[in-house]
């Protein structure tokens, strides 16, 4: 198996891979592999924590992380719900778009490298079909150099590139923010200008298309054989999934109210720490559940380490308007990853940040001034 079908387990060429192997997921899951471990992890950090990468990589084999794809999307099929399928595929794809961007990084002395283990963006546009319709913009490289400058834009990945109308509208959506809107865009010659970061939103979006493909998976049910095998699995994410019940709406802000552990992650921010992906999906996860916009939390984190664009990245994740909104992580999970103490014995207030907020809101909230008006 190769690393790079480990790593982009929805590549058309990994499937074959597994297929070639001869390999029977049920006599798999029967027998417990680890790929059954790993899938089980997988599913559970994608539909909690918005991402597919295990938290210690050094566990698996590349042929267990690839066989455990095909397994976690069994068991997110098996869970029966098209908002799970939707953030288990934005999980898969905003994993994959992350090792681009580190493939990227690794190989800028050499785009053009030969290492068939790294992957350039050439080759994912060429797996999603989507070649033809993106192209580099290299009109504004190369200005103000000045003679005898060697020419290296060859050299460097654009930051800028064209897309054809009909993929950007595919992949695009009218709930995305309002400057993906095409008024609001560069459009020239039936194309659409984006920036690197707007491209990699869009292969996002055609990946996590990729992978809802065919999910859930038809005839599949709970009698089905591996389905009882896969019993202990996907009764441990249901239950998960089960503490996660949603609030009534809440829509004000006040910081003094936070529980602890959001408050000791903003001032961690704030001091300038980057934070950990479980870290920024809490905090992110807490804030949109309060009833803030993208806008209003770069605005709120102004003074923070997170950076504007991954905050947007990451609460259009999070929102709600499709349904896939899940509270932040509970009391619970948060201290088994050391962010929760249960500080002033707040467990006994509520077992979620959300919760315990709302009893603070119930409690003070005449006391206090919504964040927004004082900063109108």
């Amino acid at each position: 198996m190769r690393p790079l079908f480990a790593r982009y387990p929805f590549f058309e060429a990994a499937r074959e891979a597994v297929r070639s192997a001869d390999v029977d997921l049920g006599t798999l899951v029967n027998s417990a592999d680890p790929a059954v471990d790993r899938a089980h992890e997988r599913v559970k950090r994608a539909l909690l924590e918005g991402t597919a990468a295990s938290e210690t990589p050094e566990d698996w084999t590349e042929t267990q992380e690839l066989l455990s794809y095909p397994i976690a999307r069994i068991l997110v099929s098996l869970v029966d719900s098209s908002p799970a399928i939707d953030k288990y595929a934005q999980a898969e794809a905003k994993t994959a778009i992350e090792r681009l961007e580190a493939d990227l990084a690794a190989g800028d002395d050499d785009l053009r490298s030969t290492d068939t283990d790294r992957l350039d963006r050439d080759r994912l546009l060429a797996e999603l079909d989507l070649s033809a319709a993106v192209t580099p913009d290299r009109s504004h490289e190369g200005a103000g150099r000045q003679r005898g400058e060697v020419d290296t834009t060859r050299a460097r990945e654009s930051d800028q590139f064209w897309i054809d109308l009909g993929p950007y509208l595919k992949l695009t959506s009218a709930e995305w923010r309002p400057s993906w809107k095409l008024v609001n865009r560069e459009v020239w010659d039936g194309r659409v200008r984006v920036q690197r970061t707007g491209l990699n939103r869009l292969l996002r979006e055609a990946i996590a298309q990729r992978v809802a493909e065919g999910l859930p998976f038809e005839g599949l049910s709970r009698e089905d054989p591996i389905a009882t095998a896969l019993s202990d699995e996907l009764s441990d994410i249901e239950r998960l999934l089960s503490q996660r019940t949603t609030i009534e709406e809440i829509d004000f802000v006040a910081r003094e109210l936070f529980p602890p552990c959001v408050e000791n992650l903003l001032q961690k921010a704030e001091a300038g720490t980057q934070l950990e992906p479980f870290e920024s999906f809490s905090l992110m996860a807490f804030l949109t559940g309060i009833g803030m916009d993208p806008d209003e939390i770069v605005a709120f984190c102004a003074d923070a380490s997170l950076e504007p664009e991954g905050i947007r990245y990451q609460t259009e994740y999070l929102a709600d308007n499709r349904g896939t909104q899940y509270p932040p992580p509970t009391c619970e999970t948060l201290a088994a990853y050391g962010l929760c103490h249960n500080e002033d014995d707040h467990w006994t207030v509520a077992g979620d940040p959300l919760t315990y907020y709302k009893r603070q809101l119930d409690e003070r909230g005449d006391s206090v001034t919504d964040w927004r008006e004082a900063n109108a």
